[in-house]
């Protein structure tokens, strides 16, 4: 059974409705994500063509950042760019703009070379195959900083961008994990996951479909998911599934939204790590967000995370 017919059932069955807008503290104001590609851009207008071929003409705040390897003004971005957008006031105010963006999250396969960059051959996980990444020469100073071991068997996880078919990593999206990908620390003794909400780090993921919401859990049903991998976390996560409802709550910003899981996030679980973005969030990832659930929640995609509790929704 597909994620949308068991999300539809599982409504008509409780009496739920669609997952509402991301809630915010009062005063704060409503963000919106945007996908799509670039149709024209200038210092104050953006125009971006939506997955479904919409079009959206977006107002470029004057204090409006963006990112595409690096920082730089809004109108230095190329048309065609893949984008992620955050904005404010109704979703017509551009505050944010990533340009063709990626995030390559796995266990290093093949560590290689050529010229002076390193190219490394990532496993991905069983629902997203393997992929190829190139850190640039002038970035491997700050990727190994935070990824010392760049060998076959250990966690890799870096922000970068992908364009004409091919990744290149940037930042460090974590501090890789000492331990290999099969040596996942057990959660602490006696805390089975009983809690109505857990605390943890959230990271978002781009091996969701363009402007999807949802969320990748990384304890689902063996049987549910059809993976093996799946339900290893260092976090007492309980075990969900495929089209359950996840309450997601930004800490740092006062955001929280309920989303559908719609992915198996098993390698996450692989991941005892911590969010040091504003204060300091418990050992684990307890979900990945689409790019869009993300921004809503007041994420940053150069980040990479946020201190965020989840529960059942």
């Amino acid at each position: 059974m597909g994620v949308e017919r068991r999300h539809a059932l599982a409504s008509a069955a409780l009496g739920r409705g669609p997952a509402p807008r991301p809630e915010t503290e009062p005063g704060a104001a409503p963000l919106t994500g945007i996908t799509g590609e670039i149709r024209d851009i200038s210092p104050h207008l953006l125009i971006v063509e939506t997955p479904d071929g919409a079009e959206e003409r977006l107002v470029i705040a004057p204090w409006a950042v963006a990112w595409r390897g690096k920082a730089v003004a809004p109108a230095e971005l190329p048309t065609g760019s893949r984008v992620v957008v955050r904005t404010r006031q109704a979703g017509r105010v551009a505050e944010r703009i990533w340009a063709d963006i990626t995030r390559v999250t796995g266990v290093i396969r093949t560590i290689g070379a050529d010229g002076k960059d390193v190219v490394a051959e990532l496993d991905c996980g069983p629902h997203r195959g393997t992929r190829t990444v190139v850190i640039p020469y002038t970035a491997s100073g700050r990727i190994r900083v935070r990824h010392p071991q760049l060998e076959p068997g250990f966690l890799f996880d870096a922000i970068g961008t992908r364009t004409a078919g091919i990744t290149r990593a940037w930042l460090p999206a974590a501090s890789q994990p000492a331990y290999r990908a099969t040596a996942v620390p057990a959660p602490p003794p006696g805390y089975g996951g009983t809690q109505s909400r857990i605390s943890g780090a959230v990271a978002w993921s781009d091996a969701f479909d363009d402007g999807e919401s949802g969320a990748a859990y990384p304890k689902l049903e063996r049987a549910d998911a059809d993976c093996e991998d799946t339900g290893v976390s260092c976090t007492g996560l309980p075990y969900l599934a495929l089209g359950s409802m996840l309450y997601v709550g930004n800490v740092c910003e006062g955001r929280s939204a309920v989303l559908p899981i719609v992915a198996c996030g098993c390698v996450a679980g692989r991941f005892c790590d911590r969010c040091v973005e504003c204060g300091t969030s418990p050992r684990g990832r307890v979900a990945e967000l689409s790019p869009v659930s993300f921004v809503e929640l007041g994420g940053d995609l150069t980040v990479g995370c946020f201190n965020a509790r989840v529960g059942l929704g």
